[in-house]
């Protein structure tokens, strides 16, 4: 009985991956919001009703290629950043920039899912907080080894306005516990910076100026590096 169970298993996890095979080829032809579960059905020569047995409606289809492209990036991040000796603060930053923007040129479909425009009607669910926050939580943990190792020079930053603070202690209690939130509101400028310089580059926004990106965008990770006040190496 637990050998017939294991076939089945494995049947529906491979036809699981067909179907978001498919679907991430649909994704990239034309675009998420025209992705439909009984086209997917239709090429993959199923009964329209079978393939609900695996995805009850495009929302849920949606929201496992979100989180398989979160946990994507996440993993590629957290292994370049991971290959850097833990004191080398400044290193850590820089790789985890380099592998998010490495990332996004190889995936660029898959950047633009959960980076890119809303898809019209969706809405993300609370189970892909957790992949969405995997870079995130690589950036605290270095934030908290330079903090907690006495590495992190001050920055000299206006002071934080109410509502900033606030945001700022939450943060740093989910990604960074010790660390103050006037070093976490420098960061989530730099993590906006970050995504935003990638964004620019996929889109076609740095052409005619600062194309190819190479060089800019080191130097960028650079300036953001001694904005978070992370130690030169």
């Amino acid at each position: 009985m637990n050998a017939i169970r294991t076939a089945r298993q494995r049947a529906r996890d491979e036809l699981t991956r067909e179907i978001k095979a498919e679907a991430r080829r649909q994704v990239v032809a034309e675009g998420p919001q025209r992705l439909s579960l009984r086209s997917i059905s239709r090429e993959l020569g199923m009964a329209s009703s079978a393939i609900y047995r695996y995805f009850p409606s495009r929302d849920h289809l949606l929201t496992a290629l979100i989180i398989d492209a979160y946990d994507s990036l996440g993993a590629a991040v957290e292994d370049v950043e991971s290959h850097v000796p833990r004191e080398y603060i400044r290193a850590r930053w820089q790789a985890l920039c380099t592998g998010v923007r490495t990332w996004a040129r190889q995936r660029s479909q898959e950047y633009a899912l959960i980076y890119g425009s809303p898809v019209p009607g969706y809405r993300a669910p609370e189970e892909t907080i957790a992949p969405a926050s995997r870079v995130a939580m690589a950036l605290g943990r270095l934030l908290a080894d330079g903090w907690a190792a006495g590495e992190l020079r001050p920055v000299q930053a206006p002071p934080l306005r109410p509502g900033l603070a606030e945001q700022a202690e939450h943060v740093a209690t989910v990604i960074a516990p010790g660390v103050p939130r006037e070093v976490l509101a420098q960061a989530l400028i730099a993590w906006t910076q970050l995504f935003g310089m990638v964004n620019f580059e996929l889109f076609g926004h740095l052409v005619g100026s600062a194309d190819p990106a190479d060089e800019f965008f080191d130097h960028a990770v650079d300036c953001m590096a001694d904005l978070m006040g992370l130690p030169a190496e």
